[in-house]
């Protein structure tokens, strides 16, 4: 028997709320797989189960707050506990449904995309359907029809529905409880998930206030030619249709995970008052919320994904950062993160660490000043990236070096 445990999703996270459990008493379920939404103060995160077995009781019920590593619900790895009751005679054997094969999430996904399980084959042990072998079903896109039929709903998968304009009377609900819970609501742009502005707030305050008394930040800047990268964008993208063009963030974000690659002293958490190198690059991306305040999730490996690999997850990391679909992995696995003000027209941006990381590179707008190039002055396409890293686990000339390395790689980002 295991505990699943209220996770620490952020340094600055005491409590949670759970919003939503995605299993019920009885559940399979693998490690891995997402079994609630729980609300810090930031944002709305789906949960993953770290244990497998059978989910054998829901202790915290939706609604209610708890402190960080309190039991939500009890797991067991052998299945279901039973109670006494009456002997009945054993039934015939029979032949698993599809939907029995499938696991929770899979049958999520598949109600999400519109999937009928009954002609999934499944690739997993014994036949189990998994979501791969959903994704390998999936439909081509088409337009829906609403329905008159009465749906139950959760109140947080109707207000997902309302502010993403979705009508959820067409849904199918995708748990045995026959309610349409969070998961079953597709998401629809960016309108995102409401958090409490003024707790919000109050979060990033603390855990803001937090890294500037306990770290002894210290701030590098350069001016970056992008000339270069900007004319093999130009061309790249000429060559591709629309929605596979990389913008220039992009093209920075790969050249910073990179370079956390290369100089690993700023790649890593300072933790029990000694620097932890990470043994991967997972690089936070800084996400304005429509609402107000940020969130900064992580693209897992980014310094080994191909640019245009790169491109999709940022994509879908930001959309789903505003419409409250982050995973707990995404918001707890950063090793140095980036911030870019550049669309808000700042010229620069000395950003404040996120701990326990030891690194944060800032990017300001990208934009045509006169600069020495050769032995003549031109108008070139600049900009200014800056460092603020943390003294304790590094100094100026490691930061000097992240910053050079950044430069060098955005020379040729044919490379990248």
């Amino acid at each position: 028997m295991a505990d699943f445990l209220m996770p620490s999703l952020g340094a600055d996270m005491d409590t949670g709320t759970v919003i939503e459990w995605l299993v019920a008493p009885g559940d399979a379920v693998q490690r891995g797989d997402i079994v609630a939404v729980v609300d810090t103060a930031k944002a709305a995160i789906e949960v993953e189960c770290f244990t497998s077995g059978t989910v054998e009781e829901i202790l915290v019920p939706p609604g209610k707050t708890v402190p960080v590593g309190t039991p939500l619900a009890r797991i067991s790895a052998t299945g279901p506990s039973t109670t006494p009751r009456k002997p009945v005679p054993p039934p015939a054997p029979r032949k698993k449904a599809p939907a029995e094969l499938a696991s929770p999430p899979a049958r999520v996904f598949a109600s999400q995309i519109g999937v009928d399980l009954s002609a999934v084959h499944g690739t997993g042990r014994d036949g189990r359907i998994t979501r791969a072998d959903v994704e390998r079903a999936r439909p081509p896109r088409r337009r829906t029809t609403t329905s008159a039929r009465r749906v139950a709903i959760s109140p947080y998968a109707r207000r997902l529905a309302e502010e993403r304009r979705i009508v959820w009377g067409s849904l199918v609900p995708s748990t045995r409880d026959g309610v349409l819970h969070a998961r079953d609501i597709p998401a629809a742009g960016e309108s995102g998930h409401t958090s409490d502005p003024v707790a919000l707030r109050q979060a990033i305050a603390g855990l803001m206030a937090r890294s500037k008394r306990e770290i002894p930040h210290y701030y590098l800047s350069t001016t970056i030619d992008l000339e270069p990268a900007t004319d093999w964008l130009r061309e790249h993208n000429l060559g591709v249709p629309v929605p596979e063009r990389i913008v220039p963030a992009a093209l920075l974000l790969k050249a910073v995970a990179v370079a956390a690659a290369r100089v690993p002293e700023l790649n890593g958490h300072w933790i029990d008052d000694a620097f932890r190198p990470a043994e991967k690059v997972h690089l936070g991306v800084a996400v304005a919320l429509r609402g107000g305040g940020l969130v900064a999730p992580a693209i897992a490996e980014a310094d080994r994904l191909p640019l245009p690999d790169l491109m999709r997850r940022l994509r879908d990391l930001v959309a789903r950062a505003r419409s409250g679909s982050l995973r707990a992995a995404e918001v707890t696995t950063a090793t140095i993160t980036v911030t870019d003000l550049g669309d808000n027209g700042v010229e620069s941006v000395h950003g404040v660490i996120h701990p326990p990381q030891v690194a944060l590179a800032g990017f300001g707008a990208i934009g045509r000043r006169p600069w020495v190039h050769g032995d003549h002055v031109a108008v070139r396409t600049l900009v200014t990236a800056t460092l603020s890293a943390d003294h304790r686990a590094t100094d100026g000339a490691t930061g000097a070096k992240f910053l050079k390395t950044i430069t060098t790689l955005l020379q040729k980002p044919e490379d990248l």
